[in-house]
């Protein structure tokens, strides 16, 4: 039953309902509503995008800060867990492991039993529907929070996991500028599995975090290095092979983020050493790494990979020449992290078939003296892989079998032997603006014959 109205004594307005009639301060009520709306017209009246997409802004930024304070404290309570544990192995080896297992389990098991959709980075998905494909599964705001929670879980994993957060962050800011929009809607009046996923994951976590174990193959591996001391130490300009000719530098029982290089060093391996089978082992626990239904990014693991390729090729060169290539006359000192640069931006763009990792890097190192062999690096790195196979983000949404658009081959007409004409009717039907409903009948009954013969 619809509520009685009625109007205040001696008001010629709209009439209003008992409840506000006769409800405790009218007055005040009413003035906070008319406020209000004239808020709403005044802020409106300039274009309402602008205030949207700056509250994207700030939730986003707010956000980041948030998962970065979150993630800081898991880590300082597994550093300091992983310290006063005591000297035994065994204890140690547990702390480093079962902190992982459980972190992915959970992050694994949460993410998966509100919604399937917030696995992975989301960039696929996101490539998906800036196509035009509608996935409203991928948008929905119950997603945000478990890709929130998953990503936390997944980061304080640190080194063990070698994932990052890049890809999930653009899919959490396309979920909330799509929240917003359907707030923007309703506010300006416009028109509008449960599996064995954790089990799987904790089997996989469990088998990187003992090979990331630092008194075993994690001593070869930089494994108590996070992500930002990873391209810290990677991009350093010294040459570690030459300043560790004459002198040995020890391996600190604690890290030293005076010398984060300290890291990569072992007396029997050698930096080349110890950089090769960081590389060789990155490689395939990457791989298995991205095979767990969790949410993370890839693009970060991938581009201090490539840094580790190209510091490699930066000592091999320093080695081989320790006072330069003499070019013109002028000896040009080798800068190992110069070649670490390159290596990032390259492989990097080669995977993602992407050149704007170039900029990634300048902006990321704040200078451009390596602009000309960055850009070059980046260019031959994505024309070779351009002509091998698809991009790892066309890869994956191939693998699960999303709508996407096909690879267009060739500039040439003529290496396309299907044609829009091949498929398309071409005796097209047209209606003026005041055609009679009669004739509108019978020119559709028409255009429906049509097709059927």
């Amino acid at each position: 039953m619809e509520e009685l109205v009625g109007l205040h004594e001696g008001s010629s307005g709209d009439p209003v309902t008992l409840q506000e009639l006769w409800g405790p301060c009218p007055r005040i009520r009413r003035g906070v509503r008319g406020g209000l709306e004239w808020l709403k017209q005044k802020l409106f009246r300039l274009g309402e995008d602008w205030y949207f997409l700056m509250t994207l802004g700030v939730l986003m930024a707010l956000v980041s800060y948030a998962v970065d304070l979150a993630v800081g404290s898991i880590v300082q309570a597994h550093e300091w867990l992983y310290g006063e544990i005591g000297d035994s192995h065994l204890l140690r080896y547990l702390s480093w492991t079962v902190y992982p297992v459980a972190l992915v389990s959970f992050s694994s098991g949460f993410s998966q039993s509100i919604t399937p959709s917030s696995g992975g980075s989301g960039i696929p998905e996101v490539k998906t529907i800036l196509s035009g494909v509608v996935l409203e599964d991928y948008l929905d705001i119950k997603n945000f929070g478990a890709k929130v929670v998953g990503m936390c879980c997944t980061l304080a994993c640190g080194s063990t996991l070698f994932l990052g957060k890049v890809g999930p962050f653009v899919h959490l800011s396309v979920m909330m500028a799509a929240y917003l929009g359907r707030v923007r809607t309703t506010t300006v009046g416009e028109p509008e599995v449960r599996d064995s996923g954790p089990v799987y994951s904790a089997l996989a976590v469990l088998v990187l975090a003992s090979i990331t174990y630092p008194p075993s193959a994690g001593r070869f591996l930089a494994s108590r290095l996070s992500m930002k001391q990873h391209l810290d130490s990677l991009f350093d300009s010294h040459a570690w092979g030459l300043m560790t000719r004459n002198s040995s530098p020890p391996w600190p029982e604690e890290l030293d983020p005076q010398h984060l290089w300290w890291e990569w060093y072992h007396p029997q391996f050698t930096i080349f050493g110890t950089l090769a089978f960081f590389l060789v082992m990155k490689f395939w626990m990457l791989i298995l790494a991205t095979t767990i239904p969790i949410p993370a990014g890839y693009f970060m693991p991938i581009f201090i990979y490539g840094a580790a390729i190209g510091r490699l090729f930066g000592e091999t060169l320093s080695f081989i020449f320790p006072e330069g290539i003499v070019a013109g006359g002028i000896t040009n000192p080798i800068m190992p992290g110069g070649y670490a640069l390159a290596g990032a931006a390259a492989f990097s763009g080669a995977v993602t078939h992407t050149i704007s990792t170039a900029l990634l890097a300048f902006e990321l190192t704040g200078q451009i003296v390596h602009a000309l062999p960055v850009l070059m690096a980046v260019l031959a790195a994505n024309a070779i892989a351009q002509s091998c196979q698809p991009s790892f983000y066309d890869g994956t949404i191939i693998v699960k079998k999303l709508p996407y658009l096909p690879r267009i081959l060739g500039r040439n007409i003529g290496s396309h032997c299907v044609r829009v004409e091949h498929f398309m009717n071409r005796s097209i039907t047209t209606l003026a603006k005041d055609t009679p409903l009669q004739e509108i009948g019978v020119r559709c009954h028409q255009g429906q014959a049509q097709i059927s013969s």
